[in-house]
């Protein structure tokens, strides 16, 4: 985090990346002075509502966050940045997007909980478009120029006002990560009741296991001494707000409607009072630790991973052969998980997995055979790129073995 003070005071000369957050009302001009060397600009947490025409000077910006701020149109000169690829405005109040506002190399997109009604159809024609954030605003249709995005890889519709299945999106060749819940066209009329309901008073929540967009997982005990459930539970308190997913309703009824799988965190009950939603899990052992890593700016959709970090082939044929089981599982239920990841996966040194966080998850049995077909066929994508990045990291003596190969086969 750096300050205004230092900015004005030329102490930040020459710097790649530039963090902002003192309650800015108007954009300081100061930072076009690190036009020459400005390639990250975080302005988030800030009440910023435009940009000046001067933006277009910082020629070498490849990524800007402006979260959290009150622009209610997306800068018309952020088009001007020839090299931006990363554009993130979450949480504003955006209603207008003008076409001429995506920068030319627009890789990643992120828009989540505005207000946007309408997308320009110049979104399609951004060739290298990888990734794209919409969940949680009022569209009703989606430009039919995103046929074209034959680059795009991770979309994000959820919580919108969409009343027919995006077909255009379908048939996407390189989709792969796919969350659309919380639409008319994705509304379900099902009333999952898989597991009971039971009251918050009837456990105590302890120390924090995780956390995520939608909620956080904790550990937790019973008030009363339970007969059906184990002693020790992980309770995960749903925020109760549109997240970069969608809504956290729509993950607890996916995550019910999958059911049980050896592979997949248990859900033991459910929490659905006023103002408190709450899944009760098994208590994963501590014995199991995060398979990967979230993707980064570089990799943009794909897992990383930590660095030296490797996995015999035997290790990674057991935890695909788990993971091809979980998949058919999912979709056998007509769950599309939506998230499919080596960062969403738990593992233990006997490569046994664990598979979870159903933030993305949506149910597509209201959807036509065909488009069924389609979702299946986008999920399978994201389970061939699982595959594939676990390959990449197994350790060398193995790279040339008969079983690498037939590994290999599964995603050719």
């Amino acid at each position: 985090m750096h300050t205004l003070s230092q900015l004005k005071s030329g102490e930040l000369i020459g710097v790649q990346r530039l963090t902002l957050s003192e309650n800015l009302t108007s954009f300081p001009l100061e930072i076009i002075s690190l036009a020459d060397s400005l390639e990250i600009l975080d302005l988030s947490h800030n009440k910023l509502t435009s940009l000046p025409n001067e933006f277009g000077q910082l020629k070498k910006l490849k990524i800007i966050f402006a979260s959290n701020n009150r622009f209610e149109t997306l800068p018309e000169v952020l088009g001007q940045c020839n090299n931006l690829e990363m554009v993130g405005f979450k949480s504003n109040q955006i209603n207008q997007v003008p076409t001429t506002a995506l920068p030319p190399k627009l890789r990643w997109l992120i828009l989540t909980d505005n207000c946007i009604e309408v997308l320009p159809d110049s979104l399609g024609e951004r060739p290298q478009l990888q990734k794209l954030a919409l969940a949680g605003n009022r569209l009703t249709v989606l430009p039919l120029t995103l046929a074209q995005s034959r680059n795009l890889e991770l979309v994000r519709i959820s919580a919108n006002k969409l009343t027919e299945c995006p077909d255009q999106l379908l048939r996407l060749p390189k989709l792969a990560w796919f969350a659309f819940s919380g639409n008319p066209f994705s509304r379900s009329n099902l009333n999952i009741d898989s597991v009971p309901s039971l009251p918050a008073s009837s456990f105590i929540l302890h120390n924090v296991l995780g956390q995520g967009a939608s909620g956080v997982i904790s550990r937790a005990t019973w008030t009363k001494r339970q007969q059906t459930f184990p002693d020790e539970i992980a309770v995960k308190v749903f925020k109760g707000e549109v997240t970069s997913d969608g809504y956290p309703e729509d993950e607890l009824q996916a995550c019910l409607k999958t059911g049980n799988h050896k592979n997949i965190i248990r859900s033991l009950a459910q929490v659905n009072e006023q103002g408190y939603l709450a899944l009760i899990m098994s208590l994963i052992p501590d014995s199991f630790s995060n398979l990967g890593l979230p993707p980064c700016f570089k990799s943009c959709t794909r897992d990383t991973f930590p660095k030296s970090f490797t996995l015999s082939i035997k290790q990674i044929d057991k935890i695909v052969m788990q993971m091809e089981n979980v998949f058919e599982h999912l979709h056998s239920n007509q769950v599309c998980h939506g998230d499919l990841y080596a960062h969403n996966t738990l593992f233990d040194e006997n490569a046994n997995i664990i598979f979870g966080d159903f933030g993305a998850a949506t149910m597509y049995h209201m959807l036509t055979d065909e488009q069924q077909r389609l979702i299946q066929r986008v999920e399978r994508r994201a389970l061939h790129h699982f595959i594939d990045d676990l390959l990449s990291i197994c350790n060398e003596q193995d790279k040339n073995s008969l079983q690498f190969k037939m590994v290999e086969q599964k995603i050719n």
